[in-house]
């Protein structure tokens, strides 16, 4: 199939990418490198536009047999800050999207969403029948996209899959291509960069959690196995299947604490790092119960979070600078 992928050359789209293509897809990209990389789309058809030019999509939409939606604003802190960006790039934006869509012969689509649409879940693991009861604008953003894709499907015959992911981490096995964004927010690449001494101490939110060591606990999954799950939602559409919700998480949570000492076992190095008081919005625990994926789309991840780790230190190390290099040579 030809699948068109919108935020394509970011960090989980590139990923997805590069799993679409060795399951022999055909791939065009949609990014407006607001926060992707050109070099990510390298050899690959990259349209360079915004998800609202609904004429443009529609003209990218020709011979298209599914599109992969990953073209989001995504950080918890930033939309409780300034949700009006969010209801504007993960609403408004996705909506002119979904016209040009339904305006295609495109009938399949996979989004990208997140465990945020539950907010502080009751109990634990996090299933997809919990209440989703988002505590951000990120995830009511998601969550509104997700309602939308429920009455398109009724209404115009639009089948999708979406997909929760709890915490994206590590980069891929080949070193070429991972995590960078500017500000950089997530804990890893900063826990990474501050062990490295390319950064300032890590700043860990909170200290007073009711965890076992009163940091927060969050179910980390490798982003190539994020990728994977795409190519078998994809799979599961063509395959007559109906419009779904999967979690997709390891099914277990690491608590800052540990993931920091985990870090020291695979790189030899300490993290820096000081606490600051909880942010508004944060769930204490979030981790995924995974079941339904492992049935429905017979996915169940790879990647522990030693191998994610090691994943992401050979990126930070190696891959991202000569990413920082290519993008100075080409500015």
């Amino acid at each position: 199939m030809k699948i068109l992928v919108t935020g394509g050359a970011g960090y989980v789209g590139s990923h997805a990418v590069r799993e679409l293509l060795a399951a022999g897809h055909d791939v065009v990209i949609y990014d407006n490198l607001s926060t992707g990389h050109r070099e990510f789309a390298a050899g690959l058809p990259l349209i360079v536009g915004d998800i609202g030019d609904v004429k443009l999509v529609m003209k990218s939409l020709d011979g298209v047999d599914a599109v992969m939606h990953f073209a989001a604003s995504a950080y918890v802190g930033e939309s409780m800050k300034n949700p009006r960006k969010y209801f504007q790039n993960n609403v408004e934006s996705a909506l002119a999207l979904l016209d040009a869509i339904l305006a295609s012969r495109v009938r399949f689509f996979v989004l990208s969403s997140t465990c945020a649409v539950y907010g502080t879940p009751h109990h634990l693991p996090i299933a997809e029948s919990f209440p989703r009861e988002p505590v951000n604008p990120y995830g009511v953003t998601k969550l509104f996209l997700e309602h939308v894709l429920s009455a398109y499907r009724e209404s115009h015959g639009l089948r999708s899959v979406c997909l929760r992911y709890f915490n994206a981490a590590g980069a891929h096995i080949a070193g070429d291509i991972g995590e960078f964004h500017d500000p950089e927010p997530h804990l890893i690449p900063l826990a990474l960069r501050a062990a490295l001494g390319t950064g300032p101490p890590l700043v860990i939110f909170g200290n007073d959690m009711p965890t076992e060591d009163g940091t927060c606990i969050r179910d980390y999954i490798h982003v190539t196995d994020l990728g994977v799950a795409h190519v078998k939602a994809l799979d599961y559409l063509a395959g007559g299947g109906q419009s779904m919700f999967f979690n997709l998480g390891t099914g277990k949570g690491t608590s800052i604490g540990y993931l920091l000492s985990t870090l020291k076992n695979v790189t030899g190095r300490e993290v820096p790092h000081q606490f600051g008081p909880g942010r508004q919005g944060d769930p204490p625990v979030l981790f995924a119960d995974g079941t339904m994926a492992a049935k429905i789309l017979q996915w169940t991840p790879q990647f522990d979070l030693e191998s994610i780790l090691r994943t992401a230190w050979i990126w930070e190390t190696q891959g991202l600078p000569r990413l920082i290099s290519s993008t100075l040579q080409r500015a």
